[in-house]
């Protein structure tokens, strides 16, 4: 394309997204259609990528193609294999994309559409694709090594230690949260928890297919996993209509509570064959077939965004999904698909050491990122689609709807139990009532859009077919996230005891791995049992607690990224990555800091442990230890974050003022065998 053409590509491609933007910021009470948020964000991706990842690529990080990667350097068949750059893309957005996406926007919908979108869209363009470019870089030129490995060597011993210990705290959290998740949209769902339970003899008839009967028969594998899901889809909903079958499957959030605790044992500790690697395949073919299919169904459609653009909580900060004003909450409940520390454990695991030249870094790091706050964006749109009333209806207890009443009422998010009856009845439910935790009010979403689409075609709605094949798309992955999650979490424990104990670090020692993933699974296990018995539903303050960690693990990645571009030599590149960090240490420390010490009960934990003292509620001393313990999480949290920015800020203070010399810990250049465009 000659110079012309492409200034005017691109001129037209900025002034739709500008003119998308512009009609949704400026919308005063009409009906806006979802396209336009669509448009909006697909608009400025493609600018994103186009202008910004290309001077990232070039100007800041040099990527270079003659340089040997560490998947070919290194290249064993196992670890380090230099992989196709669209395959390891999929894989890496398989890796990274969990339920965050998903649930973070459904939650932050509270607010309204806008204030949640532009942080999806302008927060991934400056901040989460930026992250995970940058740590993947990093580790490319560092033979693929870990964030905690990365941070030792380049600020000091402690800070990588403080990261270690950080990232494996965090991820209690994370799995907590996740599972809470899955358990809140199957509670009482005898369709759902039994085709959710189909999904494990699927994996392991897969993993036992491609392993032993069929080896290397992957797409036969798959597509017989894809026949078998869609029939215990379709087998769930005759299982629910049977009076002596649906009592089997249905079961408290208690009893579902264990059932993902004794999950999350077993399937970490089953080799990868049987187990995981076949629930990848079956995670990743839904997640991209099925966000792509709601993004044509949206276009078709075009349904609109019942939801305002903002709501009264933006400014109360008395929401009844979650507590807390617009700054800093919108900010840390919308982690994943905007920035999300979590990634750069992926961008320094497997990823880095498949990549079979520096350039592929570009499209998987930075575009990979961009795809995760594209289904952000989806889950946005399904969420917002719905009417308010029924939204908050879903994600609200009785006791904190009672409490927003006024508030809901004047602002015109009133709906009657009739109508939350019927919309049961449609999804084929019993209630859908306080079913917290984002899951179950994106599949309502997500149903009726697919359910507008089969009407229009002529066909029948399937409402009750579309939800819970929108509950099987969200639960799948989650339970991925899950069993990997720990093995990963087991890992690391076995590393970090392991400098202490030698035997208990060798992972193929049994006891040491059913001793670590016990431990793992209890840690996460208890966390998730807290939330399930929360009278606010724990998601209130969970999420939260989720969101500050996962956003405090980004400022570690930050700190690291920034310290190896000063070292480098280009530190009047090193605002690339300083300003999303300045503007995270921000929002992070000032969520922390309300979540701890604010006096809003519904808001601080010490207010509401103080709020319990002498009530006659007799789980009382309970909640009250809950609410010191996520004290104690989230000022360990901070403060460890904390210290590792301070160490950072003066690594950094004596490199530039030449106090100390800047030495860089990247693997020698070696001349690559490959031939450009091979």
């Amino acid at each position: 394309m000659n110079r012309i053409g492409a200034l005017l590509m691109w001129g037209g491609i900025s002034a739709l997204g500008a003119a998308a933007f512009g009609v949704l910021a400026l919308s005063r009470g009409e009906t806006i259609n979802a396209a336009w948020l669509l448009t909006a964000a697909v608009c400025t991706y493609a600018v994103g990528y186009r202008f910004y990842s290309r001077f990232l690529a070039s100007n800041v990080f040099g990527l270079d193609d003659r340089r040997a990667t560490p998947a070919e350097r290194f290249n064993n068949g196992r670890d380090f294999v230099p992989t196709n750059r669209w395959v390891l893309y999929g894989h890496h957005f398989a890796a990274i994309a969990g339920a965050g996406p998903l649930v973070g926007p459904v939650l932050a919908a509270q607010f309204g559409f806008l204030p949640g979108t532009l942080w999806l869209v302008i927060g991934v363009v400056l901040g989460g694709a930026v992250q995970d470019f940058t740590i993947l870089f990093c580790s490319l030129r560092r033979d693929g090594k870990s964030l905690g490995q990365m941070a030792k060597e380049e600020i000091s011993r402690s800070a990588g230690i403080t990261g270690m210990l950080a990232v494996l705290f965090i991820m209690l959290i994370l799995l907590a949260v996740l599972a809470l998740i899955v358990v809140n949209a199957l509670k009482a769902s005898p369709w759902g928890l039994f085709t959710i339970a189909c999904t494990i003899p699927i994996a392991l008839l897969m993993g036992w297919w491609m392993k032993r009967w069929r080896p290397g028969k992957v797409g036969e594998a798959s597509a017989v996993g894809a026949v078998l899901l869609l029939g215990a889809l379709v087998a769930g909903g005759w299982v629910a209509a049977q009076p002596q079958l649906a009592p089997v499957f249905t079961h408290s959030a208690t009893a579902i509570t264990w059932m993902m605790v004794a999950y999350g044992f077993v399937a970490s500790v089953l080799p990868v064959w049987m187990l995981l690697c076949p629930r990848d395949y079956l995670s990743t073919f839904l997640k991209i077939t099925t966000i792509l299919v709601l993004a044509l169904a949206i276009l078709v459609i075009l349904p609109p965004l019942r939801m305002p653009a903002l709501t009264p909580f933006a400014k109360l900060g008395e929401g009844p999904v979650f507590a807390g004003k617009l700054f800093p909450f919108a900010f840390i409940t919308i982690a994943c698909g905007a920035i999300s520390g979590f990634h750069a454990l992926v961008a320094s695991g497997t990823t880095p050491k498949m990549i079979a030249r520096e350039s592929d870094a570009r499209l998987i790091g930075y575009g990979g990122m961009l795809m995760e706050s594209f289904v952000g964006v989806m889950a946005m749109i399904a969420a917002c689609t719905l009417d308010p009333g029924v939204y908050f209806a879903m994600n609200t207890t009785p006791a904190g709807l009672a409490q927003a009443s006024q508030v809901l009422s004047q602002a015109g998010f009133v709906v009657t139990p009739e109508v939350m009856h019927q919309l049961a009845t449609q999804m084929g439910e019993q209630t859908l009532i306080a079913r917290s935790g984002g899951a179950p009010s994106l599949a309502v979403g997500m149903a009726q859009i697919f359910a507008g689409v089969t009407s229009a075609l002529g066909g029948r709605t399937l409402a009750a077919l579309w939800y819970h094949f929108a509950i099987m798309f969200e639960a799948l992955f989650i339970l991925t996230t899950i069993d990997t999650g720990t093995r990963v979490g087991r890992f690391m424990l076995q590393e970090i005891v392991g400098h202490v104990w030698p035997r208990f670090g060798e992972t193929s020692w049994y006891p040491s791995v059913l001793g670590s993933s016990a431990l793992i699974v209890a840690g996460w296990g208890y966390f998730l049992y807290q939330g399930v018995v929360d009278p606010l539903g724990g998601i209130n303050s969970l999420w939260p607690l989720f969101g500050i960690s996962n956003q405090l693990l980004a400022a570690v990645a930050l700190c690291v990224g920034t310290t190896i571009l000063i070292k480098m030599g280009r530190q009047r590149f090193a605002w690339v990555t300083l300003a999303p960090l300045a503007w995270l240490v921000i929002v992070t420390m000032t969520a922390g800091w309300q979540k701890v010490f604010s006096p809003d009960p519904r808001l601080g934990f010490l207010a509401h442990a103080a709020s319990l003292a002498g009530s006659p509620n007799p789980d009382a001393a309970r909640l009250i230890f809950n609410d010191r313990l996520n004290t104690f999480v989230a000022l360990l949290f901070m403060t460890v974050v904390g210290v590792l920015i301070v160490t950072s800020l003066r690594e950094w203070w004596l490199v530039l003022s030449k106090r100390k010399p800047a030495v860089v810990h990247e693997a020698p250049f070696v001349e690559s065998v490959y031939a450009a465009g091979d």
